[in-house]
């Protein structure tokens, strides 16, 4: 298959927020083009985007994974769920078999061993020793696997010809979001999975400082003669304009997905519907930090969609020298630096003439970005012209 990517660039306007915090509780920055920038890390936005296919129910619960260290527990419901006679520590006893079988190293969390001693209470469950990133149908091919062993796991999984089926189950029929993300297992290496989207960290456009917000917390039972806050503290916020970017490689979705989700749909269909469901994900999706505080609820101003065959191209660069905004705001200014930096970088580097391009643009501030592709009237209507431009040259002979 040739190689195709699928560029997504995006101004997000955030009003006074705290998305992402670091260590000391303040709004994560960093420095670019000399000056200090807000800063959203990866990290937190493809958590956001990965929970969102959920949230809005863009896919259905076979297509999505869990990612959890409490895997045993995760399968021993399965296999309860399965068969009702197998309940408690039978199940259990057979899904840590089972996950080890897989080559998945688990044991008994120290903390949850010695609270067990103190209270004598039931054995704690083992756990993997890391975040392990499973599909749905993954999880129920070892569910199934461990039930076939009921009567003696441990001897049924020392047979190597088990052993090798439970390592095939944890390495077939990836869900969407392991495709789209990856998995990574260092004691498993060979059930690595390459992620298909690389997701830049958010910046903003222009200099941007923290600030602090004072506030104090009122005792309802305080009396008349009792003055004074019941608790005070501060929140660190700032507000932005961020440039978001993510890039998604098409043929490494398509090689990892495989086959269909489901038996009686075509190779094309799962990979159009992922490529819909991450593009609407990562353009609705929101980090949730300090959310209940600020409510910082915004969509993105412009959305710039590109499809090409060359390679994933970020425009950042166009705001290396920090927007100034000078009173009347930053999106203007931004988006028309974007409309004069990528003609510029692609017609200096001799971009593909098949590459595509979409805009979803809101307000007169985003009007110089209207010439530089199709303008779509929807986000709907956005994601079902990408989808079908990509099910079409994935249906291409290579």
């Amino acid at each position: 298959m040739n190689r195709f990517y699928l560029d997504v660039h995006a101004l997000q306007t955030v009003p006074p927020s705290n998305l992402n915090r670091d260590d000391t509780g303040a709004p994560k920055g960093a420095v670019y083009g000399g000056v200090p920038r807000a800063r959203v890390s990866s990290q937190a936005w493809k958590r956001a985007t990965r929970a969102y296919f959920g949230d809005a129910q863009l896919l259905e619960p076979h297509e999505l994974g869990v990612r959890t260290k409490k895997i045993v527990e995760v399968i021993a419901d399965r296999i309860a769920a399965a068969d009702a006679s197998l309940t408690g520590s039978p199940a259990q006893q057979l899904a840590a078999e089972a996950v080890q079988a897989a080559g998945l190293k688990v044991e008994v969390p120290r903390r949850k061993a010695d609270a067990a001693a103190k209270n004598d209470g039931p054995e704690p469950l083992p756990e993997a020793k890391y975040l392990v990133f499973l599909s749905s149908r993954q999880l129920d091919g070892l569910a199934g696997l461990a039930l076939e062993g009921a009567a003696d796991g441990k001897a049924f999984f020392k047979e190597k010809k088990n052993k090798d089926r439970a390592k095939a189950l944890a390495d077939t029929r990836h869900s969407v979001d392991v495709a789209l993300f990856g998995r990574m297992v260092a004691d498993v290496t060979d059930i690595n999975v390459d992620a298909a989207v690389q997701v830049a960290h958010a910046i903003s456009v222009h200099r941007v400082d923290n600030e602090s917000d004072y506030f104090t917390a009122v005792d309802d039972e305080n009396k008349d003669d009792e003055p004074g806050a019941g608790m005070i503290g501060t929140v660190d916020f700032n507000s932005a304009t961020l440039y978001r970017y993510a890039a998604l490689g098409v043929h490494q979705l398509a090689a990892t997905l495989g086959q269909g989700l489901r038996e009686d749909e075509p190779p094309v269909t799962p990979v159009r519907r992922a490529v819909e469901a991450f593009l609407r994900s990562f353009v609705e999706s929101l980090p949730k930090g300090k959310i209940n505080t600020f409510g910082n609820h915004t969509l993105p101003e412009a959305v710039i969609v590109k499809l090409r065959t060359t390679r994933p191209i970020s425009f950042v660069s166009a705001f290396e020298e920090a927007v100034r905004g000078d009173q009347v705001g930053h999106v203007r200014e931004a988006s028309e630096r974007l409309a004069e930096y990528i003609p510029d970088i692609e017609a200096k580097y001799g971009d593909d003439a098949s590459t595509l391009t979409w805009i979803l643009r809101i307000g007169p501030n985003t009007q110089k970005l209207s010439g530089l592709g199709t303008e779509a009237d929807s986000l709907r209507d956005l994601t079902t012209a990408v989808g079908q431009a990509v099910a079409q040259r994935l249906d291409a002979p290579a």
